[in-house]
């Protein structure tokens, strides 16, 4: 029943999700990725087509999407400023108008939420958040997914987020973690925090589902966390700060020693990537054995496919 109730949603953010509806798509994920591991290949998305507009470049997102698309027999196409009138010469409503009567779901990356919830009211198709400044909802999903194959059902799970606590993962940790009861930690200096009114919106999801939500700047909150997550220092867009924000954050970068202050040994790494080993990383942790970052890379495709398969009523 949860995921007939996608069809037809747009992800903008999982705070318009329920719990069962977000653990449904991860079980679709987790049936998917296995259907990956057994190299059978199906025409879900035959006939179907999808619009990609980036205003900000992609590795991880792009290659998800287009694949798990095209794979599955659908035509996506790549649409980047420099191609269409986005917000330029055209509206975005009438883009969005425009592209909701030629393709079926309609995916953005860019910077402004706003644009991408615009996008969603014009479209009459779902539309797709695949990053804005705000939230970055379908890495959450990814994340939570890579969480559950290496520590078991999520709920409980102690999940510790150091550096940047403003930034779009980070917020979409808490989000998720607010709605399926994971106990989240974020370890910022107090500038870099997470906003108050996004914890205030999470308070009463994390009192329903028995999640922990805590804002420190101490380090010796790592203590038996089940997993260890970090993100670059300088977010696109904000390349100004730069000197400024490695000088904040410079204590908190993820090395070794860190990670055995959690007293785990089986403390998993997590990254969204890229990753700039030497600043918010060290090469040790990243590339090392408890570093999960690529299978969570690999997991982006299984879950945005679990995305688009039930909010266009393809998922039976």
């Amino acid at each position: 029943m949860s995921l007939e109730s996608l069809r037809g949603r747009s992800l903008l953010t999982l705070l318009d999700f329920s719990a069962e509806e977000i653990c449904s798509l991860l079980n679709l994920a987790k049936g998917l990725k296995a259907e990956a591991r057994r190299g059978e290949t199906r025409q879900r998305f035959q006939g179907k087509t999808i619009a990609l507009l980036f205003e900000k470049r992609s590795t991880r997102t792009r290659c998800a999407f287009e694949t798990a698309f095209g794979e599955e027999g659908g035509h996506p196409v790549f649409l980047s400023t420099a191609d269409i009138q986005l917000g330029a010469k055209e509206s975005i409503e009438d883009t969005a108008r425009v592209l909701g009567r030629m393709f079926n779901a309609i995916q953005f990356r860019g910077f402004k939420q706003s644009t991408v919830e615009t996008l969603a009211r014009y479209a009459g198709v779902p539309v797709y958040n695949g990053l804005t400044d705000s939230f970055h909802p379908t890495q959450a999903l990814a994340d939570m997914q890579t969480l559950e194959e290496n520590c078991g059902p999520v709920r409980g799970k102690k999940l510790c987020f150091i550096g940047d606590g403003r930034n779009n993962v980070a917020r979409s940790l808490i989000v998720i973690s607010a709605k399926l009861g994971v106990h989240v930690t974020v370890i910022a200096p107090p500038s870099l925090s997470p906003g108050e009114d996004l914890l205030e919106r999470c308070k009463p999801i994390a009192a329903e589902s028995g999640a922990e939500m805590r804002v420190t700047a101490d380090l010796s909150a790592v203590e038996g966390a089940d997993a260890i997550y970090t993100d670059v220092w300088v977010s696109m867009g904000e390349e100004d700060c730069r000197e400024e924000r490695l000088r904040l954050l410079k204590p908190y970068q993820v090395n070794q020693a860190l990670m055995d202050k959690t007293g785990r040994k089986d403390c998993i790494f997590l990254h969204c990537l890229p990753a700039v080993k030497g600043e918010e990383v060290t090469a040790e942790v990243v590339d090392g054995p408890q570093s999960r970052a690529w299978d969570e890379a690999e997991n982006r495709k299984h879950t945005i496919k679990a995305v688009m398969l039930a909010t266009l009523g393809l998922a039976g």
